[in-house]
């Protein structure tokens, strides 16, 4: 496997706001802790507090969120159990709970986590460093999540279903596995044994990640949302929230920054069944929309109390939650994940709680053999490809360097030979010199004729070119974006079962270059 780096900014894929923070700009050093490199982790192991009871409530609720995986892998638990440990701390990675785990830098995240905690054993071997995986399973928004692309085509799943999708019945996923060009074991077997799609992406990322140690957690859990009710209850009376990510906000559009996410008054939803709808405040009541659910204000932070797992945090509090129930670290994301973060360290310093590193997730192109081969016969470098498609048909185009054809040394040499030919006819029978003329017309018109076929010929061949290019580019940036976010793990890894340790070989987390590998 043949890897090559570039710059984040050299592939033109990333906003100002990551590329300046990847740069160090210091306009944007309020809005973060620190800086992620191997030696600053130091500084931000002595910060994080987290007590002996939050571990041991962790603890016990991955436990029993585990009991869903019938054999664990020895690395798997020997993570749970040092989770109990005071120099234990985690890397995390959060995602939705995409179908089939929708496009690969999901797969990307969890890579970049795995990779970050054992540069981080190496360098600090007093410690213990866990990859989390954060499963998103209370968002609600089922259409991000029910689609995938497989070898070019979509498919999707529908279901009725409402609310936290993480409760939802895997019910119905056996009809789109069906549709699938193969049978996928580890994805069968999760789907159709898992009672909800939190179980199946937990089976899921096990199977794939099991063998790294990688935790996957629920927050959807009644024993972890106990740690999150003083916040729901400050939310609730003071809407501290929305008032620090505002003036965040002001700030990151003064200097010209743009916000990811806006704020609401109340940023919480209401999580019951197959319920989950957003709090307002409403004629001096708690409201829960398009619900004829109501509260007093005694009676809303009397539920909080008895009930903390009916609240849920929007996009706003949930990194809050995050760092709340775990020894955390850094926070591994995408590029738009990082960019919000930045609209919360005010709400961090609120709550008195260590705001993690930001880490930007590992970005890569796959180029399989073929499309290697194919890109290698066009004459062009990997790096090369993120160029628009323009662009490279303007180089292609200047390397042909080929000249008009032209047959006009070829013509003037008929003519030379036929001008011989009726000298030699006008001394032997002057009545033959006509049919000369004749003859030389014809063959001036076949000259003609050829010069015409073979320029076709040759702007035919450089068409081909040209489309060769096209198809290429249109493989490794599907829809004109990155591959990370339109292909599948399965595209790759069905044809090369070593695809995810190739990844785990390649990325450098903290290195933040984009990562291309070519297959040899």
């Amino acid at each position: 496997m043949k890897v090559t780096k570039m710059d984040y900014a050299a592939a033109g894929a990333f906003s100002k706001t990551v590329t300046d923070y990847l740069c160090q700009n210091e306009k944007l050093q309020p809005f973060y802790n620190r800086y992620p490199t191997l030696e600053v982790f130091e500084a931000q192991l002595k910060e994080k507090t987290f007590s002996e009871a939050q571990r041991q409530t962790l603890h016990q609720a991955l436990q029993q969120q585990y009991t869903s995986i019938t054999s664990i892998n020895p690395k798997v638990q020997q993570n749970l159990d040092l989770l109990q440990q005071p120099n234990t701390y985690t890397v995390t990675t959060g995602h939705q709970l995409n179908i089939f785990t929708g496009p690969l830098y999901f797969v990307y995240k969890i890579i970049t986590a795995i990779n970050t905690c054992k540069q981080l054993q190496e360098k600090y071997p007093d410690y213990n460093f866990v990859p989390v995986y954060w499963m998103a399973t209370e968002d609600h928004d089922f259409a991000e999540i029910n689609h995938f692309n497989l070898f070019g085509k979509g498919y999707k799943w529908e279901t009725t279903q409402k609310g936290a999708v993480g409760r939802f019945s895997t019910e119905g996923l056996d009809k789109l596995m069906e549709e699938l060009p193969e049978t996928y074991p580890v994805f069968d077997e999760a789907y159709r044994n898992s009672k909800t799609l939190a179980d199946a992406t937990r089976a899921i990322t096990y199977d794939l990640f099991g063998e790294y140690g990688l935790l996957s957690i629920d927050g959807d859990d009644a024993m972890l949302k106990k740690s999150l009710t003083p916040v729901v209850e400050k939310e609730l009376t003071e809407q501290l929230s929305n008032k620090l990510v505002e003036e965040a906000n002001a700030e990151l559009e003064k200097l010209g920054y743009k916000p990811q996410v806006y704020s609401r008054e109340i940023n919480l939803f209401y999580l019951k069944d197959n319920l989950r709808e957003r709090i307002v405040q409403e004629d001096g009541k708690y409201k829960v929309l398009n619900t004829d659910i109501s509260f007093t204000l005694e009676e809303i932070l009397q539920e909080a109390q008895e009930h903390p797992e009916r609240f849920s945090p929007n996009v706003i509090l949930r990194p809050l939650y995050e760092e709340l129930v775990l020894p955390n670290l850094a926070y591994i994301g995408g590029g738009a994940e990082v960019a919000y973060w930045f609209q919360l360290k005010k709400l961090f310093e609120a709550y008195k709680v260590t705001f993690p590193m930001l880490m930007l997730r590992n970005s890569a192109l796959y180029i399989t053999r073929g499309n290697a081969s194919r890109m290698h016969k066009l004459g062009l470098k990997p790096e090369e490809m993120f160029q628009s498609y323009l662009d490279l048909k303007k180089y292609l185009s200047s390397q042909i360097h080929e000249e008009e054809i032209n047959l006009e040394e070829q013509r003037k040499a008929v003519t030379a030979a036929f001008a011989e030919v009726e000298k030699l006819a006008q001394d032997i029978d002057p009545t033959l010199v006509r049919a000369v003329a004749a003859e030389e017309q014809k063959a001036n018109n076949a000259l003609q004729m050829l010069e015409k076929k073979i320029s076709k010929a040759r702007d035919s061949k450089h068409e081909q070119t040209f489309k060769q290019l096209e198809n290429l580019k249109e493989k490794l940036f599907p829809n004109g974006s990155l591959q990370e976010r339109h292909d599948n793990l399965l595209s790759y890894r069905t044809n090369n079962p070593d695809f995810i340790p190739a990844l785990v070989e390649a990325f450098d987390p903290l290195e933040f270059r984009f990562t291309i590998l070519e297959e040899e």
